[in-house]
Protein backbone atom coordinates (compact mmCIF):
# COMPACT_ATOMS: atom_id res chain seq x y z
CA UNK A 1 0.00 0.00 0.00
CA UNK A 2 1.24 3.13 -0.73
CA UNK A 3 2.48 5.45 2.32
CA UNK A 4 1.70 8.98 2.71
CA UNK A 5 2.86 11.37 5.31
CA UNK A 6 1.45 14.38 6.08
CA UNK A 7 3.62 17.30 7.26
CA UNK A 8 1.65 19.66 9.91
CA UNK A 9 2.05 23.03 11.69
CA UNK A 10 0.00 22.00 14.69
CA UNK A 11 -0.17 19.00 16.34
CA UNK A 12 -3.14 16.46 15.66
CA UNK A 13 -3.62 15.00 18.96
CA UNK A 14 -3.40 17.84 20.96
CA UNK A 15 -4.07 21.28 19.34
CA UNK A 16 -7.79 23.09 17.84
CA UNK A 17 -8.97 24.92 15.12
CA UNK A 18 -10.53 25.07 11.56
CA UNK A 19 -7.06 24.24 10.15
CA UNK A 20 -5.97 21.09 11.80
CA UNK A 21 -9.53 20.02 12.13
CA UNK A 22 -9.55 19.75 7.92
CA UNK A 23 -5.99 17.92 8.16
CA UNK A 24 -7.89 15.44 10.70
CA UNK A 25 -10.44 15.30 8.12
CA UNK A 26 -8.08 14.84 4.82
CA UNK A 27 -5.92 12.67 6.60
CA UNK A 28 -8.88 10.06 7.83
CA UNK A 29 -10.10 10.02 4.39
CA UNK A 30 -7.07 9.27 3.01
CA UNK A 31 -6.57 6.31 5.72
CA UNK A 32 -9.52 4.71 3.64
CA UNK A 33 -7.02 4.41 0.62
CA UNK A 34 -3.65 4.66 1.88
CA UNK A 35 -0.97 4.03 4.89
CA UNK A 36 -1.28 7.23 6.42
CA UNK A 37 1.29 8.89 8.92
CA UNK A 38 1.90 12.57 10.36
CA UNK A 39 4.99 14.74 11.20
CA UNK A 40 4.19 17.46 13.20
CA UNK A 41 5.10 20.76 14.61
CA UNK A 42 4.62 20.54 18.56
CA UNK A 43 5.09 21.95 21.90
CA UNK A 44 4.15 18.08 23.77
CA UNK A 45 7.37 16.24 24.15
CA UNK A 46 8.90 15.32 20.71
CA UNK A 47 9.13 11.51 19.12
CA UNK A 48 7.15 9.47 17.98
CA UNK A 49 3.61 8.00 19.46
CA UNK A 50 0.85 6.50 18.09
CA UNK A 51 -2.53 8.45 18.22
CA UNK A 52 -6.27 7.94 17.78
CA UNK A 53 -6.70 10.85 15.06
CA UNK A 54 -7.73 8.03 12.22
CA UNK A 55 -9.44 5.02 12.91
CA UNK A 56 -6.58 1.59 13.41
CA UNK A 57 -3.87 4.46 14.57
CA UNK A 58 -2.16 7.03 13.07
CA UNK A 59 1.43 7.04 13.04
CA UNK A 60 2.74 10.57 14.70
CA UNK A 61 6.18 12.16 14.92
CA UNK A 62 6.44 14.90 16.91
CA UNK A 63 9.38 17.45 16.10
CA UNK A 64 9.80 20.53 18.48
CA UNK A 65 8.07 23.75 17.08
CA UNK A 66 10.72 26.42 18.76
CA UNK A 67 10.70 29.75 19.73
CA UNK A 68 9.89 32.65 17.38
CA UNK A 69 13.53 34.61 17.21
CA UNK A 70 12.48 38.08 15.31
CA UNK A 71 15.68 39.20 14.69
CA UNK A 72 17.11 35.79 13.40
CA UNK A 73 13.58 35.26 11.41
CA UNK A 74 13.65 38.54 10.15
CA UNK A 75 17.88 38.33 8.80
CA UNK A 76 17.00 34.73 7.42
CA UNK A 77 13.66 36.56 5.11
CA UNK A 78 16.00 39.07 3.77
CA UNK A 79 18.62 36.48 3.46
CA UNK A 80 16.59 33.77 1.81
CA UNK A 81 14.37 36.41 -0.31
CA UNK A 82 11.09 34.89 1.51
CA UNK A 83 8.49 35.75 3.42
CA UNK A 84 8.39 35.67 7.34
CA UNK A 85 5.82 33.01 7.72
CA UNK A 86 7.98 30.57 4.98
CA UNK A 87 11.22 31.17 6.67
CA UNK A 88 9.94 30.30 10.39
CA UNK A 89 8.47 26.94 9.10
CA UNK A 90 11.60 25.54 7.38
CA UNK A 91 13.12 23.77 10.87
CA UNK A 92 15.94 21.57 10.33
CA UNK A 93 14.38 19.54 13.40
CA UNK A 94 11.29 18.74 10.82
CA UNK A 95 14.00 18.38 7.91
CA UNK A 96 15.83 15.28 9.86
CA UNK A 97 12.13 13.63 10.18
CA UNK A 98 11.28 13.63 6.72
CA UNK A 99 14.49 12.42 5.64
CA UNK A 100 14.12 9.50 8.22
CA UNK A 101 10.64 8.92 6.72
CA UNK A 102 9.79 6.37 4.19
CA UNK A 103 6.80 8.09 2.57
CA UNK A 104 5.88 7.62 -1.03
CA UNK A 105 4.22 10.67 -0.89
CA UNK A 106 4.26 13.68 1.52
CA UNK A 107 1.35 16.12 2.30
CA UNK A 108 2.49 19.93 3.00
CA UNK A 109 -0.65 21.05 4.74
CA UNK A 110 -0.33 24.76 4.07
CA UNK A 111 1.82 25.95 1.69
CA UNK A 112 4.98 27.32 3.80
CA UNK A 113 5.14 23.60 5.17
CA UNK A 114 6.63 22.17 1.87
CA UNK A 115 9.63 24.58 2.38
CA UNK A 116 11.70 22.07 4.49
CA UNK A 117 10.59 19.43 1.74
CA UNK A 118 11.95 21.37 -0.81
CA UNK A 119 15.43 21.54 0.67
CA UNK A 120 15.70 17.66 1.57
CA UNK A 121 16.97 15.02 -0.35
CA UNK A 122 13.31 13.17 -1.05
CA UNK A 123 12.66 16.65 -3.39
CA UNK A 124 12.94 15.36 -6.65
CA UNK A 125 12.78 11.36 -5.63
CA UNK A 126 9.68 11.28 -3.65
CA UNK A 127 5.90 12.82 -4.40
CA UNK A 128 5.27 16.38 -3.01
CA UNK A 129 1.19 17.05 -2.67
CA UNK A 130 0.34 20.80 -0.92
CA UNK A 131 -2.91 21.09 0.65
CA UNK A 132 -3.44 25.01 0.66
CA UNK A 133 -6.24 25.22 3.42
CA UNK A 134 -6.02 29.17 2.45
CA UNK A 135 -4.46 31.48 0.85
CA UNK A 136 -2.34 33.30 3.81
CA UNK A 137 -1.11 35.75 1.88
CA UNK A 138 -4.89 37.34 1.07
CA UNK A 139 -5.56 36.82 5.39
CA UNK A 140 -2.21 38.93 5.63
CA UNK A 141 -2.99 41.66 3.18
CA UNK A 142 -6.66 41.89 4.56
CA UNK A 143 -6.03 41.96 8.12
CA UNK A 144 -2.35 42.79 9.65
CA UNK A 145 -1.92 45.98 8.32
CA UNK A 146 1.25 47.73 7.30
CA UNK A 147 2.94 44.72 7.71
CA UNK A 148 0.29 42.69 5.96
CA UNK A 149 0.80 45.32 2.89
CA UNK A 150 4.69 44.30 2.89
CA UNK A 151 4.70 40.65 3.34
CA UNK A 152 1.38 39.96 1.74
CA UNK A 153 3.01 39.81 -1.75
CA UNK A 154 6.13 38.13 -0.44
CA UNK A 155 4.12 35.55 0.87
CA UNK A 156 1.79 35.06 -2.49
CA UNK A 157 5.58 34.54 -4.29
CA UNK A 158 6.73 31.55 -1.71
CA UNK A 159 2.86 30.49 -1.93
CA UNK A 160 3.28 30.09 -6.19
CA UNK A 161 7.07 28.88 -5.97
CA UNK A 162 6.22 26.31 -3.68
CA UNK A 163 3.04 25.18 -5.95
CA UNK A 164 5.25 24.69 -8.59
CA UNK A 165 7.37 22.47 -6.95
CA UNK A 166 4.54 20.28 -5.86
CA UNK A 167 3.06 17.28 -8.68
CA UNK A 168 -0.50 18.04 -7.15
CA UNK A 169 -2.12 21.26 -5.09
CA UNK A 170 -5.54 21.13 -3.38
CA UNK A 171 -7.35 24.00 -2.62
CA UNK A 172 -10.66 24.31 -0.73
CA UNK A 173 -11.72 27.07 -2.23
CA UNK A 174 -12.60 27.19 -6.48
CA UNK A 175 -10.90 30.49 -7.17
CA UNK A 176 -7.69 29.60 -4.95
CA UNK A 177 -7.28 26.37 -6.81
CA UNK A 178 -8.28 28.95 -10.20
CA UNK A 179 -5.59 31.17 -9.16
CA UNK A 180 -3.15 28.66 -9.23
CA UNK A 181 -4.16 27.43 -12.34
CA UNK A 182 -3.72 30.89 -13.87
CA UNK A 183 -0.02 30.90 -12.99
CA UNK A 184 0.76 27.54 -14.65
CA UNK A 185 -0.01 25.33 -12.25
CA UNK A 186 -2.06 22.69 -13.65
CA UNK A 187 -2.31 20.43 -10.60
CA UNK A 188 -4.30 22.59 -8.52
CA UNK A 189 -7.69 21.68 -7.89
CA UNK A 190 -10.64 22.01 -5.92
CA UNK A 191 -10.84 19.80 -2.78
CA UNK A 192 -14.54 18.90 -2.30
CA UNK A 193 -14.37 18.22 1.24
CA UNK A 194 -16.84 18.16 3.74
CA UNK A 195 -17.82 16.38 7.44
CA UNK A 196 -19.53 13.43 7.60
CA UNK A 197 -23.32 13.83 8.86
CA UNK A 198 -23.87 13.48 13.01
CA UNK A 199 -27.35 13.50 14.59
CA UNK A 200 -29.73 15.73 13.03
CA UNK A 201 -30.41 19.22 15.43
CA UNK A 202 -34.22 19.78 15.59
CA UNK A 203 -34.22 23.31 14.86
CA UNK A 204 -38.23 23.33 15.80
CA UNK A 205 -37.27 22.74 19.16
CA UNK A 206 -34.60 25.46 19.42
CA UNK A 207 -34.67 29.03 21.20
CA UNK A 208 -34.35 31.88 19.85
CA UNK A 209 -30.02 32.08 19.55
CA UNK A 210 -27.69 32.71 16.88
CA UNK A 211 -24.30 31.46 17.44
CA UNK A 212 -20.47 32.93 16.40
CA UNK A 213 -17.66 30.17 16.37
CA UNK A 214 -14.25 31.22 15.63
CA UNK A 215 -11.08 30.84 17.57
CA UNK A 216 -9.95 35.23 17.85
CA UNK A 217 -6.16 35.01 17.66
CA UNK A 218 -7.14 34.07 14.07
CA UNK A 219 -7.44 38.14 12.28
CA UNK A 220 -10.69 36.77 10.22
CA UNK A 221 -12.21 35.63 13.28
CA UNK A 222 -11.42 38.28 15.20
CA UNK A 223 -12.43 41.36 12.44
CA UNK A 224 -16.08 39.01 11.93
CA UNK A 225 -16.61 38.95 15.83
CA UNK A 226 -16.23 43.02 16.20
CA UNK A 227 -18.73 43.07 13.21
CA UNK A 228 -21.24 40.28 14.60
CA UNK A 229 -21.47 42.88 17.77
CA UNK A 230 -21.80 45.63 15.57
CA UNK A 231 -24.86 43.97 14.15
CA UNK A 232 -26.62 42.72 16.61
CA UNK A 233 -28.90 45.54 18.00
CA UNK A 234 -30.14 45.63 14.84
CA UNK A 235 -30.82 42.34 14.47
CA UNK A 236 -32.33 41.65 17.92
CA UNK A 237 -34.45 44.65 17.69
CA UNK A 238 -38.12 43.86 18.69
CA UNK A 239 -36.85 39.95 20.06
CA UNK A 240 -36.50 40.65 23.08
CA UNK A 241 -35.83 36.78 23.72
CA UNK A 242 -32.72 36.92 20.69
CA UNK A 243 -29.74 35.42 22.11
CA UNK A 244 -26.22 35.67 20.47
CA UNK A 245 -23.87 33.42 22.21
CA UNK A 246 -19.67 33.56 21.45
CA UNK A 247 -17.46 30.83 21.25
CA UNK A 248 -13.99 30.54 20.89
CA UNK A 249 -11.12 31.60 22.56
CA UNK A 250 -10.64 35.20 22.69
CA UNK A 251 -7.87 37.10 21.15
CA UNK A 252 -5.13 37.19 23.12
CA UNK A 253 -4.17 40.39 24.92
CA UNK A 254 -7.42 42.18 23.24
CA UNK A 255 -9.17 43.92 25.43
CA UNK A 256 -12.78 42.95 26.11
CA UNK A 257 -15.54 45.39 23.80
CA UNK A 258 -18.59 46.48 24.86
CA UNK A 259 -21.24 43.24 24.71
CA UNK A 260 -24.83 44.88 23.61
CA UNK A 261 -27.64 43.09 25.35
CA UNK A 262 -28.47 39.60 24.71
CA UNK A 263 -24.87 38.56 24.09
CA UNK A 264 -22.72 36.18 26.19
CA UNK A 265 -19.17 35.07 25.04
CA UNK A 266 -18.63 31.89 26.25
CA UNK A 267 -14.76 30.84 25.38
CA UNK A 268 -14.07 27.77 24.55
CA UNK A 269 -16.97 24.99 24.80
CA UNK A 270 -16.30 21.08 25.64
CA UNK A 271 -18.74 19.49 23.13
CA UNK A 272 -19.13 22.14 20.19
CA UNK A 273 -21.35 20.11 18.21
CA UNK A 274 -23.84 19.59 21.38
CA UNK A 275 -23.82 23.38 21.93
CA UNK A 276 -24.63 24.14 18.40
CA UNK A 277 -27.45 21.85 18.67
CA UNK A 278 -29.27 24.00 21.01
CA UNK A 279 -28.83 27.37 18.51
CA UNK A 280 -31.11 28.77 15.91
CA UNK A 281 -28.50 29.26 13.01
CA UNK A 282 -25.12 29.75 12.70
CA UNK A 283 -23.93 33.86 11.84
CA UNK A 284 -20.64 34.14 10.05
CA UNK A 285 -20.17 37.96 9.29
CA UNK A 286 -16.61 37.18 7.77
CA UNK A 287 -15.09 39.89 5.98
CA UNK A 288 -11.80 37.78 5.06
CA UNK A 289 -12.05 34.51 4.01
CA UNK A 290 -9.87 31.07 5.23
CA UNK A 291 -10.78 30.85 9.39
CA UNK A 292 -14.47 29.94 9.28
CA UNK A 293 -15.05 27.18 7.02
CA UNK A 294 -14.90 24.12 9.52
CA UNK A 295 -17.34 25.64 11.42
CA UNK A 296 -19.71 25.80 8.81
CA UNK A 297 -19.38 22.72 7.68
CA UNK A 298 -19.81 21.55 11.32
CA UNK A 299 -23.31 23.04 10.77
CA UNK A 300 -23.98 21.94 8.28
CA UNK A 301 -23.04 18.23 9.07
CA UNK A 302 -25.71 18.42 11.57
CA UNK A 303 -28.45 20.59 9.46
CA UNK A 304 -28.25 23.31 11.50
CA UNK A 305 -28.93 27.00 9.06
CA UNK A 306 -26.13 29.32 8.66
CA UNK A 307 -26.56 33.25 7.84
CA UNK A 308 -22.87 33.79 6.06
CA UNK A 309 -20.81 36.65 3.80
CA UNK A 310 -19.47 35.97 0.56
CA UNK A 311 -16.02 35.43 2.29
CA UNK A 312 -17.65 32.72 4.95
CA UNK A 313 -19.00 31.06 2.49
CA UNK A 314 -16.84 30.84 -0.42
CA UNK A 315 -17.09 27.38 -2.60
CA UNK A 316 -19.55 26.37 -0.55
CA UNK A 317 -22.31 28.36 -1.90
CA UNK A 318 -23.00 26.26 -4.73
CA UNK A 319 -22.06 22.98 -3.47
CA UNK A 320 -24.92 23.74 -0.91
CA UNK A 321 -27.00 25.99 -2.56
CA UNK A 322 -26.09 28.78 0.70
CA UNK A 323 -27.56 32.34 -0.18
CA UNK A 324 -24.93 34.88 0.77
CA UNK A 325 -25.37 37.92 2.30
CA UNK A 326 -22.63 40.85 2.13
CA UNK A 327 -24.38 44.07 2.74
CA UNK A 328 -25.37 44.77 6.46
CA UNK A 329 -29.57 44.89 5.46
CA UNK A 330 -29.56 41.51 4.37
CA UNK A 331 -27.67 39.72 6.61
CA UNK A 332 -29.87 41.54 9.21
CA UNK A 333 -32.64 40.57 7.82
CA UNK A 334 -31.84 36.93 7.31
CA UNK A 335 -30.74 36.53 11.26
CA UNK A 336 -33.88 37.97 11.89
CA UNK A 337 -36.31 36.00 9.64
CA UNK A 338 -34.33 32.76 11.33
CA UNK A 339 -34.78 34.02 14.91
CA UNK A 340 -38.41 35.07 13.75
CA UNK A 341 -39.82 32.06 11.35
CA UNK A 342 -38.97 28.86 12.96
CA UNK A 343 -40.48 26.47 10.07
CA UNK A 344 -38.04 28.77 7.61
CA UNK A 345 -34.93 27.99 9.90
CA UNK A 346 -35.97 24.29 10.02
CA UNK A 347 -36.50 24.23 5.97
CA UNK A 348 -32.92 25.42 5.54
CA UNK A 349 -31.26 23.24 8.31
CA UNK A 350 -33.09 20.22 6.69
CA UNK A 351 -31.94 21.16 3.20
CA UNK A 352 -28.26 21.48 3.97
CA UNK A 353 -28.42 18.26 5.88
CA UNK A 354 -30.19 16.64 2.45
CA UNK A 355 -27.47 17.89 0.46
CA UNK A 356 -24.60 16.77 2.65
CA UNK A 357 -25.99 13.12 3.12
CA UNK A 358 -26.02 13.50 -0.33
CA UNK A 359 -22.75 14.13 -0.72
CA UNK A 360 -21.65 10.99 1.43
CA UNK A 361 -23.50 8.51 -0.16
CA UNK A 362 -21.97 9.29 -3.40
CA UNK A 363 -18.66 9.20 -1.59
CA UNK A 364 -17.46 12.76 -3.30
CA UNK A 365 -15.23 13.70 -0.15
CA UNK A 366 -13.05 10.70 0.07
CA UNK A 367 -13.27 10.74 -3.99
CA UNK A 368 -11.16 14.00 -4.16
CA UNK A 369 -8.76 13.31 -1.74
CA UNK A 370 -7.70 10.03 -2.93
CA UNK A 371 -7.39 11.89 -6.44
CA UNK A 372 -4.97 14.63 -4.79
CA UNK A 373 -2.81 11.59 -3.30
CA UNK A 374 -2.68 9.22 -6.20
CA UNK A 375 -1.61 12.47 -8.23
CA UNK A 376 1.89 12.85 -5.87
CA UNK A 377 2.24 9.12 -6.54
CA UNK A 378 5.81 8.64 -8.81
CA UNK A 379 5.67 5.96 -11.33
Amino acid sequence: MTKVTFVLSKDPSTQQGGDIELSRVAMRLAAEAFDVSAICLSDERPGFMITDVVEGGLPLTRVPKGRVQPARLLIDSLRKRRSLVHVRFDIDELLKAIENSDADVFVAEHSYMAETFLRSTRFGATGLVINTINTESQVWLASRGFLGRIEGPRLLRDEIRTARAADAVGCYEIEEAQMYQQNGIRGARWLEVTLPNIAQVDVSSTPRRLVFVGGRDWPPNQEGFLHALRLWPRIADGIPDAELNVVGAKKTGAKDPVYPDGVRDLGFVDDLSAFLGGCRALMAPIKTGGGVRVKLLDSIRMGLPVVGSSPAVGSLKDLFELPTFDDDESFIAECRRFLLDRDAAVSAGNKLYEINTALWLQRRPQHAVEELLRAGIRV
